[in-house]
């Protein structure tokens, strides 16, 4: 009976192609980030254009994907602050956000062990920044 199963239980997502747009809880789900850190990412990186239809529903091309992954692995994997990956992604090359691989981040990584717990807090910090945001505009 799917009346017992929680919402989105026993439903499989129907596969899309590759070059099909994903809507933001499909890249949310695929990358293992916040809905609210996609949106985030959007004001901090001008290369992230996802397409906007009515509401503002967003519609991210695979080439936004490649980015967010990239700028997730910068961030969370390889240690770098938001300036950090902002300033890589600026000065790259022509290649896009690809061409940054290799380079050395702006200090030292974070130990494995204490990868997850950055994510997590990280994560965490963009979550109240959009709180304290929202805040602002409720009370200005």
């Amino acid at each position: 009976m799917s009346e017992d199963l929680p919402e989105g239980e026993g439903r499989a997502r129907p596969r899309k192609a590759p070059t099909a747009f994903r809507t933001i809880s499909e890249v949310a789900d695929d990358l293992h980030i916040p809905q609210h850190v996609l949106r985030f990412w959007e004001t901090k990186f001008p290369q992230l254009k996802p397409l906007k239809r009515g509401g503002g529903r967003r519609y991210y091309r695979p080439e936004d994907i490649a980015l967010l992954r990239r700028i997730s692995d910068l961030l969370y994997t390889q240690g770098y602050t938001i300036k950090g990956v902002q300033r890589l992604l600026r000065d790259g090359t022509d290649e896009g956000p690809q061409a940054v691989i290799g380079e050395l981040p702006l200090g030292d990584p974070p130990p494995a062990a204490e990868e997850q717990e950055t994510a997590a807090l990280r994560a965490a910090l963009a979550e109240l920044e959009d709180i304290a945001r929202e805040l602002h505009a409720l009370a200005g």
